[in-house]
Parts: structure tokens; sequence; C-alpha cells
């Protein structure tokens, strides 16, 4: 059962730092399941006694099936300037990742070319070289736990497209467990994978100060126990 407990990192005027569960959906999309904004809008009405609309800027997404850190915006100013920090890829995104099988080397990058919109099974395209509509895909990768079936990753996309980091290690020969969508043969609960935003670093809306934010990986199976990704 998916948690509707929200945890929150951080809380201040402009900014709210939570930790999304996997399973959750970020935002609504029609099927009328409770998102991840819902309880942070409930959240701020309990907590402030607010009546009426509610206002979070959502600045960024994370897939229904991913958990980890989502920073959420509560002004308008904040939104967009933190929107801004996305646009320009100045904000600093580490993941952790379970992925089937074990590279050949310890360390490496990522580039790829992706088209914008999914094909029939929602997958986002994706290959060596470019092609019409097209965008460059890069990330960064390097192993901090492996054996002979399954390996942790620290991901780090430079580039940020729509299921990049699946899509790029799928590429790479090595699915992430619990992803069926991008060949993954292992199905784990709730649908999830093992994807987890695990820090997220920007510039403070107001002030410019830098802040980064982490939270730990889930403690169920793949996820090894005691994972330290520093």
């Amino acid at each position: 059962m998916i948690s509707n407990k929200l945890v929150i990192l951080h809380e201040d005027n402009h900014l709210l730092v939570v930790v999304k569960p996997a399973g959750l959906l970020t935002q609504g999309d029609g099927t009328g399941h409770q998102t991840l904004v819902d309880l942070a809008k409930d959240h701020i009405r309990r907590k402030y006694e607010k009546p009426g609309n509610i206002y979070l800027g959502l600045v960024h997404r994370l897939d229904r099936p991913v958990s980890g850190v989502m920073v959420l915006a509560r002004t308008s100013k904040a939104a967009a300037r933190l929107s801004q920090q996305f646009r320009d890829e100045t904000v600093r995104k580490q993941y952790l990742a379970v992925v089937h099988g074990c590279p050949d080397r310890g360390d490496g990058e990522l580039i790829h070319y992706m088209g914008q919109r999914g094909d029939r099974e929602r997958k986002t395209p994706i290959a060596d070289s470019e092609f019409p509509g097209s965008r460059e895909a890069r990330l960064k990768w390097r192993v901090i736990d492996a054996d002979f079936i399954r390996t942790v990753m620290v991901v780090e996309p430079v580039t940020g497209r729509r299921h990049q980091i699946r899509a790029q290690l799928a590429a790479m020969g090595h699915p992430i467990i619990g992803d069926r969508k991008y060949g993954s043969e292992q199905a784990l609960l709730h649908r999830e994978i093992a994807l987890h935003a695990w820090r997220v670093g920007f510039d403070h809306p107001v002030g410019g100060v830098p802040h980064t934010f982490t939270a730990p990986p889930p403690r169920q199976d793949p996820w090894p126990r005691g994972l330290d990704p520093v």
C-alpha cells in the first residue's frame, strides 16, 4: 500500500521540499487517483488553516513509479525562478538506480538522442544518432555496489529529457529493475521501479543561497541494506 503520509525535508515561505513515494502520482492525470500535490496542499491547508485554493507551483516531476526528493514552490515568484533553473539545467540532480547486470567498468557517460513524444507503449524513442525531432540526452553514472546479477549506480543527468534515465540505462544494456516498459523482466510492488531521486541541489529562489536536500532510498528489495552513496 502506498503511504499517504507526507515526508517533509524543508519548508519555508517560498518552498516545500518533500519525498515522493514510488507509486504516487506527482499531479493529476484524469484517473482521480491521489497525488503528491494533493497531499502537499492538504498539509498547508491544515498547518496554516488556509481556506479555499492553495497555491503550489510544480517546477519538476518524477514518474509515478519513481521515488525521491521533490521541490514545490509556494509562491509564483519562487515557481518562476526555480523553473528557470531547471530550464537552464543548473539544478544539481543525483539519482540512485538498481539495474540488471553489471557494467564492465565503474563509471562513464552516456550520450544518446531522444524524441519528445512516446510511442504507443508511451516509451520515449532513443537512438545513438540524431533523428528528426530528437534532442541530445546526456548522463553520468558510477557504480557504488554490485554483484553478478544487479548493480547500484549513482546517476547524474546532465540534460532533462522525458524518461531519460530509464531509457538510457536500458539502451546501455542495463534496464532498471522493475521497469517493464524499458526491458526489465522483474516486476516490483505497486509497479514501482528501482529509481530514486536521491539528491537535489539548487539556489534558493529568494536570496540565491545554495541548498541541497537528500532522501535515503526505500528499505525494501531490490535496494541493498546499509547503502551509502557517498
